[in-house]
C-alpha cells in the first residue's frame, strides 16, 4: 500500500498569521470603498497634526487637524470617541486612508438644512462674524443671518453675539447652491409664545410670585417671571417716597412680588412690592398729630427741602423755610445730611394726599426767645457788621441772630449813610433797644452808648440863651441849624431877619455860621426854635452896655443915648421887647 504524500501536511501546517492576512484581504476586497461616502469611525489617537481614526478597514484613516474649524472641539477629542468622516482619497498616504471631517460635516449639514427647511425645524449653529447686513453662522456650512432676524428687539452690541451658539429657523435654502438664510428671531418668538402661554395661564390677581429683576429704569423695574417680564412701577416698590428703583432693588436680584393686574393680549403684567406689607398710611392720623415732636432719619435732600423718614414707608417734608430760624433761606445740604437722625415737629398731616409737613426749626426754641432771656432791653452786646444799607447797618450779635442799627441810631451827629461811620466786618458795641420775636426783629443802637445828648442839652441850656449855630439846610419856611453835633433846631422865616424875605436863600446860605437866640424848647418832642433877629438885637444891646461902661463920666446920659440910638429900630410888633438895661 502506497504511503500518503506529505503535501497535505504542509497545508495543515499553515500558520495562524497567514490565515488572518488571507482573511483580511478577503474582507477588504468585499467592502465597497466609495469616494465621498460618509463613514463612521472611532478615534484611535489625537496628535498635534492629525487625528487617527478606525473606519472599519484594515488600514486606518487620517484627518488633518486643520479640518476642525473649532480648536476647542479638537482639544476635546479623546480615543474611543465616535466621529463622522468622509473618504477624501482612496490611494493610501503613508499607509493610511485620507479622510475629511469638514466634507462630512458639510454633507450632513446640507441634509439637516434641507430637512429643517422642508419641515420647519430648527438647526444649531455658531455665529462666526459680523458681515454686511447681518452675520455669518457656521451650521456645518456657512449660512447667512440677516440683521432683522437676529433678535426680537434691536441688538445694541452686535459684537456680543460673536461666538454664541444658538438655534435657528431655516427661512431659505437652495441645495444646489448650498445657500442658506437663517432666523434667530423666529425661534425666540416661538419660545416667547410658549412662555407667554405658560406664564399667563397660571397668573391671577393678588397672586404672590417670585421673579428676577431684569432691568431698572427711572419709572420702575422689569421683573422676569419665566421668560415674560412684568413691570414693577416705582410707585409700587415702597410705601415711602422712592426717587429711583435702585434704592431698593438690584439687577439679578430674586424678589417676591404681587400680581396687581395683567393683560395677555397686550402682554402687560403690573406687579407690586409694597403691597406685601400693610399700608402704614391707613391709620396715619391716629399716630401723628400737629404739634407733636418726633425723631426721624433724613432720607433725601432736594433744593426745596428735606425728606425725613418717620417710620418704614412714611416720610414727611421739611420745607426749606422750616429748616432754620434764619430769615435767609439756607440750602438743606448746609444744614442736614442723608442718614442723619433729627428731631422734628409735625406741622400738618394730610392722610388723603399722604403728605406730612414737618418743621426742624420748630423743634427747638426760637433763638430770639433765648436771646431775649439772656439779653434784656438796654443790655450792651458786641457784634460784627455784616451789611450796610441806606437805612442802617446789620450787626450779627450771636450766630444766626442779626440786629439792625438804624441810621438815626448810629450817631448823634447827622449821618447821610452808615458807611460814614461803619464798615463791613467791623467789631462794634451796641445797646439792645427792642426784641420782637414774632416779627423776628432786633433793634440796636450805638449812639445811646454815649448817653442822651438831648437830655444833657436841655439841662445846660435855657430859654433866651444865645448860641452859635451853623445853617445845615434851607426850606421855604425857614432854616435848620446845627446847635451842637447831633442837635438841630429851626429858625422860622419870621425870625430870620428884620427885613421881609421872599425866601430864606435870598439872604442866607448853607454853611453860614451866626448867633441865634433860643426862643422855644420842647424836651419831650426834642424840638428847639431859634431866632436870628432877636439874637442880633440882644448882641447889639450887649455891645451898647459894654460901650456905656467904657465912657468917662463927663458925658451926659442924654448925649450918649442920642449918639448910640441913631438909626436903631425896635423889634417889630409881635416880637418880645427886651429892656436894654436888663
Amino acid at each position: 500500500m502506497t504511503e500518503p504524500t506529505k503535501q497535505p501536511d504542509r497545508d495543515d501546517r499553515m500558520s495562524s498569521e497567514d490565515y488572518e492576512n488571507l482573511l483580511d484581504r478577503y474582507e477588504y476586497s468585499t467592502k465597497e470603498i466609495t469616494m465621498g461616502k460618509v463613514l463612521k469611525g472611532r478615534i484611535i489617537k489625537v496628535t498635534p497634526t492629525h487625528v487617527l481614526v478606525d473606519v472599519g478597514f484594515k488600514t486606518e484613516g487620517l484627518i488633518p487637524s486643520e479640518e476642525f474649524a473649532d480648536p476647542r472641539a479638537l482639544e476635546e477629542l479623546k480615543p474611543g470617541d465616535e466621529i463622522e468622516t468622509m473618504l477624501e482619497k482612496t490611494d493610501l498616504k503613508d499607509g493610511y486612508l485620507v479622510l475629511s471631517k469638514k466634507r462630512a460635516d458639510g454633507l450632513r449639514a446640507i441634509e439637516t438644512l434641507d430637512q429643517a427647511f422642508e419641515r420647519g425645524l430648527t438647526v444649531t449653529g455658531t455665529i462666526v462674524e459680523k458681515t454686511r447686513g447681518g452675520f455669518n453662522v457656521d451650521v456645518g456650512i456657512p449660512a447667512f443671518l440677516p440683521e432683522s432676524h437676529v433678535d426680537i428687539r434691536p441688538v445694541k452690541d452686535p459684537s456680543g453675539l460673536i461666538g454664541q451658539t444658538a438655534k435657528f429657523r431655516v427661512v431659505k435654502f437652495d441645495r444646489k447652491t448650498e445657500n442658506a438664510v437663517l432666523s434667530r428671531k423666529l425661534v425666540l418668538q416661538d419660545e416667547r409664545e410658549k412662555k407667554k402661554k405658560r406664564v399667563f395661564g397660571t397668573l391671577a390677581k393678588g397672586q404672590k410670585i417670585t421673579g428676577r429683576v431684569k432691568s431698572l429704569t427711572n419709572f420702575g423695574a422689569f421683573v422676569d417671571l419665566g421668560g415674560i417680564e412684568g413691570l414693577l412701577h416705582v410707585s409700587d416698590i415702597s410705601w415711602g417716597k422712592s426717587l429711583h428703583p435702585s434704592e431698593h432693588l438690584a439687577v439679578g436680584q430674586d424678589v417676591e412680588v404681587v400680581v396687581l393686574d395683567f393683560n395677555e393680549r397686550d402682554e402687560k403684567i403690573s406687579l407690586g412690592l409694597k403691597q406685601l406689607t400693610p399700608d402704614p398710611w391707613a391709620n396715619i392720623a391716629e399716630k401723628y398729630q400737629a404739634g407733636q415732636r418726633i425723631s426721624g432719619k433724613v432720607s433725601s435732600l432736594t433744593d426745596f427741602g428735606a425728606f425725613v423718614e418717620l417710620e418704614k414707608g412714611v416720610e414727611g417734608l421739611v420745607h426749606i423755610s422750616d429748616l432754620t430760624w434764619s430769615r435767609k433761606l439756607v440750602h438743606p445740604k448746609k444744614v442736614l445730611s442723608p442718614g442723619q437722625e433729627v428731631v422734628v415737629t409735625i406741622l400738618d398731616v394730610n392722610p388723603a394726599t399722604k403728605r406730612i409737613s414737618l418743621g426742624l426749626k420748630q423743634a427747638s426754641p426760637h433763638p430770639l426767645e433765648t436771646f431775649r432771656q439772656n439779653h434784656g432791653i438796654g443790655a450792651r452786646v458786641k457784634g460784627t457788621v455784616t451789611s450796610l444799607t441806606d437805612f442802617g447797618a446789620f450787626v450779627e450779635v450771636e450766630k444766626g441772630i442779626e440786629g439792625l442799627v438804624h441810621i438815626s441810631d448810629i450817631s448823634w451827629e447827622k449821618v447821610k449813610h452808615p458807611s460814614e461811620k461803619l464798615q463791613i466786618g467791623q467789631e462794634v458795641e451796641t445797646i439792645v433797644l427792642n426784641i420782637d420775636v414774632d416779627r423776628q426783629k432786633v433793634s440796636l443802637g450805638m449812639k445811646q452808648l454815649e448817653g442822651d445828648i438831648w437830655e444833657d442839652f436841655f439841662i445846660r441850656q435855657k430859654m433866651g440863651d444865645i448860641v452859635n449855630v451853623k445853617i445845615v439846610r434851607l426850606t421855604d419856611f425857614g432854616a435848620f441849624v446845627e446847635i451842637v453835633p447831633g442837635i438841630e433846631g429851626v429858625v422860622f422865616t419870621a425870625e430870620l431877619d428884620e427885613k421881609k424875605l421872599e425866601k430864606p436863600s435870598d439872604a442866607f446860605a448853607v454853611g453860614d455860621e451866626r448867633p441865634a437866640k433860643i426862643i422855644k424848647m420842647n424836651p419831650k418832642a426834642k424840638k428847639i426854635s431859634l431866632s436870628f433877629k432877636q439874637a442880633q438885637y440882644d448882641v447889639q444891646k450887649q455891645e451898647f452896655q459894654r460901650f456905656m461902661e467904657s465912657q468917662n463920666d463927663r458925658m451926659t446920659f442924654g448925649d450918649i443915648m442920642k449918639d448910640q440910638l441913631k438909626g436903631f429900630k425896635a423889634p417889630k410888633k409881635g416880637t418880645k421887647k427886651e429892656d436894654p438895661h436888663d
